[in-house]
């Protein structure tokens, strides 16, 4: 603990963190009224270094939200600092950085009429369009966010963004990282560059984002554990350097690739120029194009039967490529009548192909699966008094791929902080291409389901209430028809012989599922000392158990906060609690990138304890923590997922560095 506070002093006191400190901020979310996230210049104004402050660093979400630069040191930025970047209360880590997250919680509800590609358990640091973040700054910043991994590698987020003047900014970004891991056959790299521009005239008569996106996830796989309880269960101190251990893979690897180009544009038909600062009125012609490429990649040097089943080529490269082109036109109505509604016409071009065709004893297997979907599209939002309304929706007009959705809320506010909301969502679209359609080297993963699978359709209820006094409870209730999930063909005696997935496949559910999900979160404060609790309660009425979930998720933090060094730091030190109640997790399958459905076996219903010491030296943040510190006494009946453990205690440490030019 003295070496920690030296080199915490250290850095103090080091002259490199001796830039000019902007005010601690704390994030909020602007008004409406700023939707271009660009500020036109004003006629004779001059820029004043004294007069800009934190609040003159904005962050616009892909919806227009607009948030602030956040330098403070919270809770919240504990449980973000980590890969992904945000909050993984609802998601359980494998053991190495970049691999995939199981479900501890599910949000069924689907805000695009298409399916996408597939292979989601390897999408989870996939940013899509959605994820993308525009900035306008008063002066350069950049956004440093390093964290250390497993065995050899470094984890790196680096961002650099400015405004050439008030209107038009730029940003360009790169999150890179290689992690070895601690088990044989677990290396994981991935690389996701990302720039972006807005920009608006100086009448606000037209304006414009975009972003370009090129990203790879490539990770080795080998399997899980070949014998779970002889080196692993057991405790057996000759397999506490995990390399030693047996794996159920090598030279096996998956790999998902893709790049996308975007543009959103609007350009002002009636009504008077306006400072983007300001309500915007008049009628506007918008449109937004997107392209994008993806392919996910499954290859096996090795000539063995033994992992998935007999082959047809050998060594393995099984490959999926997906191509969408999506345009949309339409109008923009923004005035304090109708508030801001928008209403247009969408055009989705795709093609999902492989590069050959196969004929099986079950019938004939395509090489693609291409068309084109219309769509009518609209959204809303209103203010109504204290009331404010935001919808959106879209229904297919023609093409193979007709779906629909409808997301509605209702917001009621009153106080500071203090909110009532209400939602309901509406959706039915085909499941993911590779349900619908797939081609493999091993013989029993090829299939087409087109014109087989019908949409999957889901209906949702949501209610929140916050409060500064009594915290956060948002209740869920979803009914699902048609669920679309993979599972395992095979016996009992084919399961006992390892031989579960080699007989994975795409299932649909005729009948419906019931999912209910109520969350409570609130933080409890005594002096320094603050208790953080969040608890999701589940519930799932099913036929079969294709959709699982545990019964109960638990965190709770509790920690000490004060300033040191004469104020010079301000520093944070806790421990986290989690835990999450025993159910049938689902598997994990290489060769697809997809998680499926077993009930073989149940798990979870094991501590997880993290202790952690933060802090904050300007507009720095440091990050030390010792992961899953109680693993070393609590037993190892610890998994991620059938046959992949969680990871073993480990100190990790790392930091945020903001820097203003």
């Amino acid at each position: 603990m003295r070496v920690l506070l030296l080199l915490l002093m250290g850095f103090a006191l080091c002259p490199a963190w001796g830039q000019d400190s902007l005010p601690p901020p704390k994030e909020r979310v602007l008004p409406p009224a700023d939707k271009s996230g660009a500020l036109p210049a004003r006629k004779g104004e001059k820029a004043s270094e004294n007069a800009i402050t934190i609040a003159d660093y904005k962050i616009i979400s892909h919806t227009r939200d607009t948030t602030v630069l956040d330098t403070s040191l919270t809770i919240a930025k504990e449980y973000k600092y980590n890969y992904l970047r945000r909050d993984l209360f609802e998601l359980m880590p494998f053991s190495n950085v970049g691999q995939p997250y199981n479900h501890l919680g599910r949000q069924p509800n689907k805000v695009r009429p298409y399916p996408g590609m597939g292979a989601r358990a390897r999408h989870f640091n996939y940013l899509e369009r959605e994820d993308m973040r525009y900035y306008n700054v008063a002066t350069p910043l950049s956004d440093l966010m390093f964290k250390t991994t497993f065995e050899q590698g470094q984890l790196l987020d680096a961002l650099l963004t400015s405004n050439f003047n008030r209107r038009t900014n730029v940003s360009i970004a790169f999150k890179g990282f290689r992690s070895r891991g601690k088990y044989r056959e677990d290396e994981v790299t991935s690389g996701n560059f990302r720039a972006t521009a807005n920009y608006v005239t100086a009448n606000g008569a037209y304006r414009f984002r975009a972003h370009i996106a090129a990203q790879d996830i490539k990770g080795q796989e080998n399997g899980g554990l070949l014998d779970r309880e002889g080196q692993f269960e057991s405790g057996d101190t000759d397999f506490s350097d995990r390399s030693r251990i047996d794996v159920l893979y090598s030279n096996v690897q998956n790999e998902l690739n893709g790049k996308r180009y975007y543009l959103d544009q609007q350009l002002r038909l009636l009504g008077n120029g306006t400072d983007s600062t300001e309500a915007t009125s008049g009628m506007f012609l918008t449109h937004q194009v997107e392209y994008e490429t993806k392919w996910f990649q499954f290859s096996q040097n090795s000539n063995s039967n033994a992992y998935f089943g007999e082959q047809l080529y050998t060594p393995v490269r099984d490959q999926a490529y997906a191509k969408t082109l999506f345009n949309r036109a339409g109008l923009l109505w923004d005035n304090r009548v109708l508030g801001r509604l928008e209403a247009g016409v969408g055009v989705l071009d795709y093609r999902y192909f492989f590069t050959s065709i196969l004929v099986t004893d079950s019938g004939l297997v395509p090489d693609e699966f291409q068309g084109q979907q219309w769509l009518g599209m609209a959204s809303w939002k209103r203010d109504f008094g204290a009331f404010s309304l935001d919808a959106k929706g879209a229904l297919g007009l023609s093409g193979d791929l007709t779906g629909s959705y409808l997301d509605a809320s209702l917001t009621v506010p009153w106080g500071e902080g203090n909110h009532f909301r209400a939602g309901l969502h509406h959706s039915a679209a085909l499941p993911e291409f590779n349900t619908l359609l797939y081609q493999s080297d091993y013989i029993g993963y090829n299939w087409n389901n087109i014109g087989v699978f019908e949409n999957e359709q889901v209906q949702s209820l949501s209610a929140q209430v916050k409060t500064g006094l009594l915290g956060s409870l948002k209740a869920q209730l979803s009914s699902m028809d048609s669920y679309t999930y993979f599972a395992s063909e095979a016996t009992a005696e084919q399961i006992d012989a390892g031989e579960e997935r080699y007989y994975v496949k795409p299932f649909q559910l005729s009948d419906r599922i019931t999912y209910l999900r109520v969350k409570y979160e609130k933080e409890l404060h005594w002096r320094k000392w603050a208790l953080n609790n969040t608890v999701l309660y589940q519930e799932v009425d099913q036929p079969q158990k294709v959709f699982n979930l545990p019964t109960l998720v638990t965190r709770n933090t509790l920690y000490y906060s004060s300033h040191v060094f004469k104020k010079a730091m301000y520093l944070q030190t806790g421990v986290t609690f989690k835990y999450f109640t025993e159910y049938n997790m689902d598997a994990y399958h290489p060769l697809l990138g997809e998680f499926y459905v077993q009930e073989r076996e149940s798990l979870g219903s094991f501590p997880m304890l993290d202790f952690f010491i933060n802090a904050r030296i300007r507009q720095t943040r440091i990050f030390l923590k010792a992961e899953h510190f109680n693993s070393s006494f609590s037993g190892n009946n610890f998994y991620s997922a059938p046959g992949y453990p969680y990871r073993d205690f480990v100190i990790r440490f790392g930091l945020v560095w903001n820097f203003f030019s």
